[in-house]
């Protein structure tokens, strides 16, 4: 565990790397803004870092904590370790489906998830594009996932580096071969699949929730296989806050206070 920032941050930088690379060799759709969203998402990974970092203990600490305490489902029963933190890395990707799904249905909610969805663009800088709001809601729910879990701090580490590379991986502008595609959506949210959930049109963007594993959309009704228009037909983000403005960080900062349509 003390080295959890160190492999978080090689997976992270490591994927944004090949995955920036095999977006150029291999685009999926045309690139017609790019140059000026890495700044701008960069920055506001950079602001999103700064908050959470303020929160007490963080989720690797709360796992911690509740193994020190032996508090949790989990840990109330004598399981194997590998076992154990299987099951929670499972629970953990369920949870946060069910957390990603709650966000689109609350209002209150959607504003701070809202700021991901203006992106007009969709690459691997996406992945950076959440607003510090949504990032505190997500740390302090992963928190208390993670405690009454009573989570194995392996499970978590695993499971918080899995996250952002899988993160990385489905927001990139990277053509898989349709058979590639097909086999690894059984299991895996891909980029086409997930690319479907950034569509302008509303029954689209409610769809496709999954993080890491797709079994869940699947398993819970929320799976759309393609979008109407298809993948190089669609558009991509909001009907509002398309102008070039509305997508400078300042903007995206102040985007959850501003009283737009929900679409």
């Amino acid at each position: 565990m003390e080295f959890e920032t160190t492999i978080r941050l090689a997976l992270f930088v490591g994927g944004i790397a090949a995955f920036g690379w095999l977006e150029r060799a291999y685009p999926r759709r045309p690139r017609t803004a790019t140059a000026h969203r890495w700044p701008v998402h960069a920055g506001m990974a950079l602001v999103g870092a700064a908050a959470t970092a303020l929160v007490p203990l963080g989720v690797a600490g709360a796992a911690l904590w509740a193994q020190a305490e032996g508090i949790g489902l989990l840990q109330q029963f004598p399981l194997p370790w590998w076992l154990a933190v299987a099951l929670a890395w499972l629970l953990l990707d369920a949870a946060i489906y069910w957390q990603h799904r709650l966000m689109h249905r609350f209002g209150w909610l959607w504003r701070w998830h809202r700021v991901h969805h203006t992106d007009t663009e969709l690459d691997a800088s996406s992945a950076l594009r959440f607003h510090p709001g949504e990032l505190l809601l997500s740390a302090g729910y992963k928190m208390a996932v993670v405690v009454l879990l009573g989570a194995p701090p392996l499970a978590v580490l695993l499971f918080e580096a899995l996250l952002a590379f899988a993160a990385l991986f489905n927001h990139a502008n990277w053509a898989l071969r349709p058979g590639v595609d097909r086999w690894l959506r059984r299991w895996l949210v891909t980029p086409d699949m997930h690319r479907v959930h950034h569509s302008t049109v509303r029954d689209e963007t409610d769809s496709n929730f999954g993080n890491v594993l797709s079994i869940w959309d699947h398993l819970f009704g929320s799976y759309r296989a393609a979008p109407k228009d298809g993948q190089l037909g669609m558009r991509i983000g909001q009907d509002a806050d398309r102008d070039p403005e509305s997508q400078r960080l300042r903007a995206l900062l102040m985007q959850p206070w501003r009283r737009n349509a929900r679409m």
